[in-house]
């Protein structure tokens, strides 16, 4: 058992005993290294992953081999290439470990016939993924609105233990700044 995430579980929903250990019965651990890449664009993708401890990133590669920064998710947070686990057609993007991290994975099916046997994990991750996709639209909407200094100081807000962990040049890239104007904005506050 996981007593991480049995609270993150029990957050939003109320769960026996019985029920928790059939759920974890369905998760695989995983333990990667820093630079290992879970996902890579064109697999498929059929796991969608807890992570217990670390920090991974969500990219995507355009044309021109230049990295964007969709997501970092660190402990007790999910992190897969959503469109591609939902969707079933192949991965866009990479999903990249920043840390040496341990993860859980969730397979599809067994989620899905989880949702048959168990209705309360169907209203946990629809309250998930309806926190993701308000997050993603105020990330987005951000991005429109505020200039880089108000992003930046978001992104501290959001995720306060960050910043001390990953490199600058990801959280410049996650701002869509440089590194640079990452630097002198830091200086300036």
């Amino acid at each position: 058992m996981y007593p991480q995430l049995l609270q993150h579980l029990h957050r939003d929903i109320d769960l026996t005993q019985v029920e928790a250990e059939e759920f974890m019965s369905i998760l695989s651990y995983q333990a990667l290294e820093k630079k290992e890449i879970l996902i890579s664009p064109e697999q498929n993708v059929n796991k969608e992953y807890y992570i217990l401890k670390g920090c991974l990133s969500a990219y995507y590669l355009d044309k021109n081999g230049q990295k964007h920064i969709l997501q970092f998710a660190i402990e007790d947070w999910w992190i897969s290439d959503f469109e591609a686990f939902f969707n079933a057609q192949p991965a866009q993007l990479f999903v990249e470990c920043l840390e040496d991290s341990e993860v859980l994975g969730l397979e599809k099916s067994a989620l899905e016939h989880l949702y048959l046997r168990l209705p309360k994990f169907e209203r946990f991750f629809r309250i998930k993924v309806t926190k993701a996709f308000v997050s993603l639209r105020n990330r987005i909407l951000s991005s429109l609105q505020n200039d880089s200094k108000s992003r930046y100081l978001e992104f501290c807000k959001d995720y306060p233990s960050l910043e001390s962990r990953i490199a600058n040049y990801h959280i410049a890239n996650y701002l869509g700044i440089t590194p640079e104007s990452l630097s002198r904005l830091k200086k300036k506050i």
